[in-house]
């Protein structure tokens, strides 16, 4: 069976301002890609994350866009060897005004010891991911700030 897995946030602001917060390269940069988001997630753009606690750049080749709705993307495993790609699914949803629930789904992790270890941390990834966001678009704190040096 291949490894995937699902994880989600509720943050206090509306819709529209979540998704903007992952759409958005500066915003995206001030909590998560902390080297650096080199684009806007628009349906058909490759654009490049950096982190400066993580090697990279990585491309995100961005597959589908509902604004305000749904970010999916691919990019490759991170795993050794790993030469395959992922579907990321980003999804936003109000759960009652000003509350919006935020979705990631990642897929196609191959059925190995090693691939499903490289999952484990992409989920890891994900969850501090959504903590983030949700500081960031909440009290526009940076989480990551000093967190893996």
């Amino acid at each position: 069976m291949e490894p995937t897995y699902s994880v989600f946030i509720i943050v206090g602001r509306p819709r529209h301002d979540v998704f903007e917060a992952v759409a958005d390269p500066a915003q995206l940069s001030s909590y998560f890609t902390t080297g650096g988001a080199s684009g806007r997630l628009e349906i058909g753009a490759t654009v490049m994350w950096d982190f400066a606690d993580f090697p990279g750049p990585f491309p995100v080749h961005v597959t589908e866009v509902v604004p305000d709705e749904k970010i999916a993307f691919t990019w490759q495993a991170n795993e050794p060897g790993g030469d395959y790609p992922l579907q990321v699914t980003m999804r936003f949803s109000e759960v009652e005004p000003g509350r919006t629930k935020v979705e990631v789904d990642e897929a196609g992790w191959h059925d190995t010891d090693v691939a499903i270890k490289a999952s484990y941390g992409n989920c890891m990834g994900w969850s501090q991911m959504l903590c983030a966001l949700k500081m960031w678009v909440e009290h526009r704190i940076n989480l990551r700030e000093g967190a893996y040096r």
